[in-house]
């Protein structure tokens, strides 16, 4: 049912967070986070006394998982409490009983005393060992989808949006930076050995968004109102990188309209990070694995920088309609390439969105109901579920819809209009598809044209493959067409050459080509070692595709090179499938087993827990 969130307990149709208070310590030897949350809470309904739906099952309006809540007050008034049953993903409810009944509309701040755990799926700690310069110890949190209940007691679902003021004790020789404006640091009062950070967030925001890092930080200035943090080793390369930020950025006012949230900072995270980039507010998290030397990966930060728009501006309601985050982001983000770099490079990058569709529909089967553009999540984590369906199938939707509806310069102004009507608000496809019938009122003969249900609610590829500019990719395909139908005899043949006006781009569209055919012979993979050497190449990206081309050809040599990336990085993107690719190659398989097993410890949670299920091991649990 629309507007009901299956994978929180928290009712906002009781009481609504409107401000959160965050003052707490960060301690690195018991790995926990100390402190009191103080929830501004609006009742939504008169006579509210319990902070429950009225009716059985009571369903509380905050969400847990695994930490210790030692007090409850209500407007300083202490206030009953009691901690639910556990929930195998979605943690345990807290149910408040207030002293006082409340009217519609009556604020109250209910403070919440509480302890992380050791455990807690949305922290990841590093002893200094673990981090560049194997010194100080390291903290990152990150909560999408929903574990900003294991962060603090929250109504963790992207329906309620939330200002936030966080005071953050740490120790003295280390930084800390939240998904928030900085407001200055002082020394800790009750501790001579630590600092307090100060941080505010004046733009409404979802749970999931809330972040924070602490560690051995520098931070070197990007364009006027970016800076880029990392550990000092890294700093430097970091800038260099991301050097195209303050381009990407006006790029994307010109598209999407005003930068609302002042600061835009990048934090290179270590590399077990398990995303690509994360859209944190004011401060985008991402892998050092984009660390190209070339800046080729950039199209990432593209794609963070939409967030501020589409996910952080206008948010999905649930996270069953995931895709109006990340098909409008993916939208954004190549619109933004297009600009920066030519229409032909948009439409490259959308058709190798589509190859990535096709990967993923394979890899889940495409019967599948998560492949559902709109997927029901009751009982299913949403971390099982993540995929790049939203992303690709959702882009798909909306590039079919530019064709279909009159080109780039009118629908660009349709998203515009979107974003515009829905800032500072959750919605839903409804509500998306209604506005969508609304702008187009001159168009209604074309949307009803379009088989909604067949892009929405059934599985598989999309119904319609939209149009695409093949300037870039025939290379690609007529290189990758060469050493499919190639015979033993045919491979003296190939050469450097093959490849030497071919981008970085275009060389990770052969090698995506060659992975949706068969498993190319171990004589024809070992030949394109010699001739292109592409296990010399830092790529990522190019690297993780065709180390995965190895593994699924059955070459053995290539077993140590793949297990090392698999485990020296834990982008889940590039981790999965490797970890998957190696399990399936019976020469490979118990390595694969025990990589994981001597590597999990210092693995995210998250990623500990996926990649435990697609080797069948009991791993742990987020």
């Amino acid at each position: 049912m629309a507007g009901l969130d299956p994978t929180s307990f928290a009712s906002a149709g009781d009481g609504r967070t409107h401000h959160l208070y965050l003052r707490c310590r960060v301690d690195f030897e018991s790995r926990s986070l100390r402190g009191v949350a103080a929830l501004t809470v609006r009742a939504e309904r008169d006579d509210l006394r319990r902070l429950v739906t009225p009716l059985p099952p009571p369903t509380p309006v905050l969400d847990t998982r695994d930490l210790t809540v030692q007090n409850v007050t209500v407007n300083r008034q202490e206030a009953k409490f009691t901690l639910g049953e556990r929930h195998s993903f979605n943690g345990s409810p807290l149910e408040i009983t207030l002293p006082f009944q409340l009217r519609k509309g009556q604020d109250v701040v209910i403070e919440i005393s509480f302890e992380t755990s050791p455990r807690s799926s949305a922290l990841q700690w590093f002893s200094p060992e673990q981090t560049s310069g194997k010194r100080h110890p390291f903290l990152f949190s990150q909560c999408q989808a929903n574990h900003c209940r294991a962060l603090l007691p929250c109504q963790d679902t992207p329906s309620v949006k939330l200002t936030y003021y966080a005071e953050i004790s740490v120790p003295r020789e280390l930084v800390a930076l939240m998904s928030a404006n900085r407001d200055g640091e002082l020394p800790d009062p009750e501790d001579s050995a630590r600092r307090i950070y100060r941080f505010y967030q004046n733009v409404p925001i979802p749970s999931y968004l809330i972040a924070l890092v602490v560690g051995a930080l520098e931070s070197r200035e990007l364009g006027p109102r970016s800076l880029v943090w990392a550990e000092k080793e890294l700093v430097d390369k970091c800038a260099y990188e991301f050097a195209e930020t303050e381009a990407m950025l006006k790029t994307a006012e010109d598209l999407a309209g005003p930068y609302i949230w002042g600061q835009y900072d990048l934090l290179v995270l270590p590399p077990s990070f398990p995303y690509g980039g994360m859209e944190n507010p004011c401060l985008t998290f991402v892998t050092p694995t984009l660390l190209a030397g070339d800046r080729s990966l950039s199209s990432v930060i593209a794609h963070e920088i939409s967030h501020s728009w589409t996910g952080n501006l206008v948010t999905n309601k649930t996270w069953e309609h995931f895709w109006l985050n990340e098909g409008h982001t993916v939208y954004l983000e190549r619109r933004i390439g297009g600009r920066l770099f030519g229409e032909q490079f948009r439409h490259f990058q959308a058709l190798g969105g589509w190859r990535e569709l096709q990967n993923t529909i394979n890899t889940f089967g495409s019967t599948n109901p998560l492949t559902n553009l709109i997927p029901n999540l009751k009982d299913v984590n949403p971390d099982v579920a993540y995929s790049s369906v939203p992303y690709e199938k959702g882009f798909a939707l909306l590039f079919y819809l530019e064709q279909l509806l009159g080109g780039p310069d009118v629908f660009i102004g349709f998203l515009k209009a979107y974003i515009q009507q829905f800032a500072y608000k959750s919605v839903v496809t409804e509500d998306w598809k209604n506005f969508l019938y609304s702008y187009f009122k001159d168009k209604v003969d074309l949307l009803d044209k379009v088989d909604w249900n067949a892009w929405m609610n059934t599985p598989g590829m999309p119904p319609v493959k939209p149009t695409y500019d093949m300037t870039l990719s025939n290379a690609c395909l007529a290189l990758s067409q060469r050493w499919i139908k190639a015979t033993e005899n045919d491979l003296d043949c190939f050469s450097s050459a093959d490849i030497k006006d071919l981008s970085s781009h275009q060389l990770i569209e052969f090698l995506a080509l060659l992975l949706l055919a068969d498993p190319l012979p171990v004589s024809h993979v070992r030949k394109m070692q010699e001739v292109y050497n592409f296990n010399a190449v830092n790529n990522s990206e190019i690297r993780f595709r065709w180390l995965r081309l190895c593994i699924q050809a059955q070459w053995e040599d290539a077993i140590p090179l793949a297990l090392k990336m698999a485990t020296e990085q834990g982008r889940m993107k590039f981790t999965r499938p490797l970890f998957r690719d190696l399990y399936k190659f019976e020469k490979s398989r118990d390595q694969a087993v025990a990589a994981f097993h001597q590597h999990k410890a210092s693995m995210h949670p998250v990623t500990a827990m996926l990649v435990a299920g697609d080797l069948g091991v009991d791993g742990q649990t987020a």
